[in-house]
């Protein structure tokens, strides 16, 4: 077997009965490198995240790809345990955009060693950001056992593998070597031969500073599981001999790390992004270390492309500050909407999620592929005409409830309660501009330039909407219907009449081509004021 499990998507064939998901796929391979551990009672699947910024919807592809996975071994008959890493225990690397920059002296420490940066709300720096993941997690209904490295690596679990890590250095430092491009060697101007001989696996947080600035400068360890190493803190120059099975101050580096988890938990599948699944990049070097040096097959692998965002205009960065959360998402977002938007993908496809217009086509196909919902042949109210109607009355739920049976329009209740407030939040804090407003004065320009015909029309409305003050919902949808509707002209032609109709009053009363639904529009809507703007 190679060093890596590496799956690839681009294999899958269709063919017919035959046809697989790529989840389905992935399972089988999972399962048939398990058959020599005695028919395995339970599979580990994994991911993981440092927490050093907004845990950002990207990383949520990452819980996707494995939930989805989790599901397949599960409908295989197969236990699943689906376990995420809070690798809370890795350094600040830099102090992201949207934190004090006097955060800067914290630069080194592990995350779960840095005060909160917002407050105190919560007991640390990642504590903060893992919360809002947590919490996106809880309202997706997505179930998974948290690892908190902070804890495992100070509890003293892991002491045996980093006992075992420091004897195999040299071994791993040729891995590592191994895996360096000539160009890496040359700039960085790495001799070897030195780099082998001088190489330990960890990083230690200074007693002095709690920061990994630290130089080692010896270790010895002994049958009792002792390890003693004496280091050098580069900040104070001090030096300082520590028993590392006393003072849990050390951490395997990443790439030694990743292995030593995929042998104490066995996991099974762990997928990655494109900066891991790179030739030679962390999936790559960890496999090689997980096959030669903790003796274990490194897990099935898949790699997962980028997800975007558009409408925010902004590109999604967790360390620059600007990254939209899973909660944020939330906002906007059916939780099973945003579910079906990440598993309708293959991992090697990437896709984008929308914080303007596009979001209503993506509820529409949702809707077209789960068009019934309770009760029985009702249909979901789309996401467009729930901000049409929502906005103009007012988000006020009684009145939408009356004009939905006024108009006999079958929308399920429950689709009009769980959408009513994502399109508020689209509305109102993503896309102020699309806030409808009578204009204030009359768009004389507008109308003077219409041909006759179409001017006939709008003083045909004025007239009737001013003769029939207490009309209802539906005789004002008939209304906007029959006015420029001609018998004689063929339907295709007809609509076209009537869509043109339906913007020259959008234009004049709020200055769009579009708009709500007219006669719902004309009936919420101030009528002195729509009389006023319609009056030529």
């Amino acid at each position: 077997m190679s060093d890596s499990n590496r799956f690839n998507l681009s294999e899958i064939k269709n063919n017919g009965e035959n046809n697989q998901t790529w989840s389905e796929a992935v399972a089988d391979q999972i399962i048939s490198l398990s058959l020599d551990e005695n028919k395995k009672e339970k599979y580990t699947v994994a991911a993981g995240i440092s927490p050093s910024g907004i845990v950002h919807f990207g990383n949520f592809r990452d819980i996707m790809t494995v939930q989805m996975v989790k599901e397949a071994l599960e409908k295989k008959g197969k236990k699943v345990k689906f376990i995420f890493s809070w690798d809370n225990f890795d350094r600040l690397r830099k102090v992201p955009v949207g934190v004090s920059e006097s955060f800067v002296q914290y630069v080194g420490k592990p995350l779960s060693k840095i005060p909160d940066p917002f407050g105190t709300c919560h007991i640390s720096y990642a504590e903060h950001f893992q919360s809002a993941f947590v919490q996106a997690l809880e309202k997706l209904g997505i179930e998974i056992e948290y690892r908190n490295q902070t804890e495992l690596y100070e509890s003293g679990v892991y002491d045996e593998m980093i006992k075992f890590a420091m004897g195999e250095r040299k071994k791993i430092a040729e891995i590592l070597v191994f895996f360096m491009s000539e160009k890496a060697i040359e700039e960085k101007k790495i001799d070897t031969l030195k780099y082998i001989e001088d190489f330990y696996p960890i990083s230690v947080y200074s007693r002095f500073t709690g920061k990994d600035s630290t130089k080692i400068l010896e270790y010895h360890d002994n049958d009792l599981g002792d390890m003693q190493i004496t280091y050098l803190c580069l900040e104070t120059q001090q030096k300082d001999t520590v028993n590392l099975k006393k003072e849990h101050i050390a951490k395997l580096n990443w790439k030694i790390d990743w292995p030593m988890r995929w042998k104490y938990e066995k996991v099974c599948f762990e997928p990655g992004g494109s900066d891991h699944a790179a030739p030679g990049g962390s999936y790559d070097v960890s496999s090689k270390i997980a096959k030669n040096i903790f003796k274990i097959d490194p897990p099935t692998f898949v790699e997962y492309l980028f997800v975007g965002i558009r409408g925010l205009g902004v590109k999604m960065s967790g360390s620059k500050g600007n990254a939209v959360s899973v909660l944020d998402l939330l906002e906007i977002y059916d939780p099973k909407i945003l579910k079906w938007l990440y598993q309708r993908r293959d991992p090697n496809q990437s896709f984008q999620l929308a914080f303007d217009s596009e979001v209503f086509r993506q509820y529409d196909e949702y809707d077209k592929v789960f068009p019934e919902v309770e009760p029985r042949g009702s249909q979901p109210i789309s996401f467009k005409q729930m901000v049409g109607l929502g906005q103009i009355l007012q988000w006020q739920i009684d009145k939408i409830f009356f004009i939905i049976k006024d108009l006999d329009l079958n929308y399920s209740e429950e689709s009009v309660r769980q959408r009513l407030p994502l399109a508020r939040n689209w509305l109102v804090k993503y896309n102020a501009s699309e806030i409808i407003e009578l204009r204030k004065e009359k768009n004389k320009e507008y109308f003077e330039n219409l041909p006759e015909n179409r001017k006939d029309f709008i003083k045909k409305l004025y007239q009737e909407l001013k003769n029939k003050i207490d009309a209802s919902v539906a005789d004002l949808e008939f209304l906007t219907y029959q006015i420029p509707k001609d018998l004689e002209l063929p339907e295709v032609e007809l609509k076209k009449i009537q869509r043109t109709f339906f913007q020259d009053i959008y234009n004049l009363l709020i200055s769009k081509d579009t708009g709500p639904r007219l006669g719902i529009f004309l009936w919420s809507t101030d009528r002195n004021k729509v009389l006023e703007l319609l009056e030529f």
